[in-house]
């Protein structure tokens, strides 16, 4: 109903400023006539103004006309600029001329009553610099008021309390002030910005005053009392956004971030919208890893099939192949919830191309892998059904065999006898050097990997190996909020520990480009640029709640868990020979090791007999790199 009355509204109010232009255009010409003649109200002089009524329709008409083709009827005058009030210039001079070279035609012609005497050029002059005046000027006037007040019922509302900082005075800047000087109560109002260009630095935007550089962005926020500030450069480095978002978080303002001037929306409130709270991933010091498009085309109507598709990772493998145009997706998992609500999302937001198909089954079952080949015939697999998290395999080792090593085995070898293009492993940086179950089991699954590749069968195996995904399930971002949340304290297990870490989406990029760059038995790795402490990340999660770490919550170290390391690696020493780069500058490739088959077949076969009593023993024999013991 609401939205069925807005353009009524819309067309009240440019009614009501048609009326009020048409008003103040003749105003403005009379008062032209005034002061021309000095206010005179000799009979001569009260002929001109007489002479004036016939010529006011036709004025009125002309500067009504260019006000709609100068668009001033179409501009929202509550971001009134530089651009309005040059095309109320412009509309009021042109409106100007074209009254004076038609009165001059119809005096010559004959045309209209009086022709004795034109309007006088002085009196044009004057009337001009008053229409730009009093319609500029209305114009104008309702952009400050919305700017500094809200009226209603004859009330004035102050502003509000939230004092803002921005950083950047550019034109990101100068938008996101426009953005929040449009409604100061509901957003807060700018009393500060800060850049790092000395150029900028002592003068002020609409008042602002712009200090700097960055590095004295607590102190800045101190002296003016900010509550919040948004970060407004969207060109910056990620390191350079890395070393602001450090500086900021120190001072407990509440910080957001800008969206991309690309993203600019034509409305205040979708801009708004994406004028977000930084959150942890802003904080990483190097740029996501962006998809080659051409790359990718090998999904182009193709059937996908993702194994653990519900998952955090396997569902967002299934939204990033649905951008490439695959005829159908199959989710495969075994828990249903998950890809229940997937397949509905990409319904909803693709409806029905591609196709979305959900199967529920276990890897771990080569009978039901063998119906869902059947059925769907795939090319291309992406196999992330996997047991990942660290502790709780070291607790039960024999799962972990049965998942992550024959769960890939099955999965692989259904894919070779069903001819499928493309297989690729999800594997883990805890895979090199492992010191805990899962990491040993996924090393063996890349092994698997080699083993169909060296079958020469019609389908190319690789894998791809990425650290810790940014709030997949069982990372550490969703234990550390949900510690926070809870009034503490935060539990970190080493104060020297680090990790790699990268985005949900971005390790489903890598994954989706590794199928496209494979070739047969290869482990991608990303460059995951410098690891990242784990208590830097509890303390900063701590800042973006708007808390002081180890005052408003306490930070424990608990000490390393079972199977867990102080850091991780991203490739063998053995693998660093063969390793280089692909055409994405950001992703390597570790060519396949030398590999005996067979022994890889009969450390298969040993671990048919797993039991709690030899599991770590047989993991020991099948990776022999595999060390139980913990670090210092």
């Amino acid at each position: 109903m609401l939205e069925k009355l807005m353009p009524l509204k819309t067309s009240i109010k440019r009614l009501f400023l048609i009326i009020a232009d048409v008003i103040f255009v003749l105003s403005s010409y009379m008062l032209g006539y005034f002061v021309y003649f000095n206010f005179s109200s000799s009979s001569a002089e009260v002929e001109y103004y007489f002479d004036f009524i016939y010529r006011a329709p036709i004025i009125a008409l002309i500067f009504i006309v260019l006000f709609f083709l100068f668009r001033l009827y179409n501009n929202v005058w509550r971001y009134a600029g530089t651009y309005e009030l040059v095309m109320t210039v412009s509309a009021a001079a042109t409106g100007t001329v074209l009254s004076f070279i038609l009165d001059y035609i119809l005096w010559r012609s004959g045309l209209i009553i009086n022709t004795q005497r034109m309007i006088p050029l002085g009196v044009y002059v004057i009337a001009f610099f008053c229409v730009i005046t009093l319609c500029g000027g209305i114009r104008f006037l309702y952009r400050f008021l919305r700017t500094t007040y809200v009226s209603g019922l004859g009330m004035v509302i102050s502003k509000s309390n939230n004092r803002v900082m921005l950083i950047g005075a550019g034109d990101m800047g100068n938008l996101i002030l426009k953005e929040f000087r449009a409604n100061p109560q509901r957003k807060g109002s700018v009393v500060v910005m800060v850049d790092d260009s000395r150029f900028k630095q002592g003068k002020r935007i609409e008042g602002v005053p712009i200090l700097g550089g960055c590095s004295k962005i607590p102190e800045i926020a101190a002296k003016y009392k900010v509550d919040e500030i948004v970060l407004c450069i969207p060109t910056l480095t990620p390191e350079r956004r890395h070393e602001i978002m450090e500086i900021a978080l120190k001072t407990g303002c509440q910080l957001k971030t800008c969206f991309d001037l690309g993203e600019l929306s034509e409305t205040e409130e979708e801009n708004w919208k994406k004028l977000r709270d930084v959150d942890v991933s802003d904080l990483l010091s190097r740029s996501e890893v962006t998809l080659d498009t051409k790359v990718c085309e090998y999904l182009e109507g193709s059937v996908v099939l993702v194994t653990g598709g519900g998952g955090s990772i396997g569902s967002e493998l299934c939204r990033q192949s649905a951008r490439y145009a695959p005829k159908k997706i199959v989710i495969f998992d075994i828990y249903e919830n998950n890809a229940f609500a997937l397949k509905n999302a990409l319904d909803n937001k693709y409806h029905g191309s591609p196709e979305v198909d959900i199967r529920i089954g276990s890897v771990r079952e080569p009978d039901r892998l063998n119906e869902v080949f059947d059925e769907f015939k795939p090319d291309v697999v992406f196999h992330a059904a996997a047991h990942k998290h660290v502790p709780l395999m070291e607790d039960s080792p024999c799962e972990a065999i049965k998942n992550n090593i024959f769960g890939t085995y099955n999965t692989a070898k259904c894919a070779m006898e069903h001819k499928v293009k493309k297989f690729v492993l999800l594997s883990t940086d805890k895979a090199v050097n492992p010191t805990n179950v899962m990491g040993a089991t996924k090393r063996f699954a890349e092994l698997t990997i080699q083993h169909f590749n060296s079958l020469h069968s019609d389908t190319v195996f690789a894998a791809v190996r990425f650290g810790n995904v940014l709030g997949s399930n069982g990372s550490v971002i969703p234990i550390f909020k949900d510690q926070i949340a809870s009034g503490g304290p935060v539990t970190v297990t080493h104060p020297d520990i680090t990790r790699y870490f990268m985005t949900i989406p971005e390790a489903s990029q890598l994954v989706v480009q590794a199928g496209g760059l494979a070739v047969g038995g290869e482990i991608f790795v990303l460059d995951m640029g410098e690891p990242v402490k784990i208590l830097s990340l509890a303390e900063n999660l701590i800042r973006l709640s708007g808390l002081v770490p180890y005052e408003d919550i306490k930070i424990e170290f608990t000490g390393l868990r079972p199977g867990e390391k102080l850091y991780e690696e991203l490739s063998l020493e053995e693998e660093l020979a063969g390793r280089h780069m692909t055409s994405n500058n950001k992703i390597f490739v570790t060519s396949p090791m030398q590999f005996d088959d067979k022994v890889y077949l009969d450390h298969l076969k040993a671990f048919e007999d797993v039991s709690p009593d030899n599991v770590r023993h047989l993991i020991k024999d099948a990776v022999p790199n595999f060390s139980q013991n913990q670090p210092d």
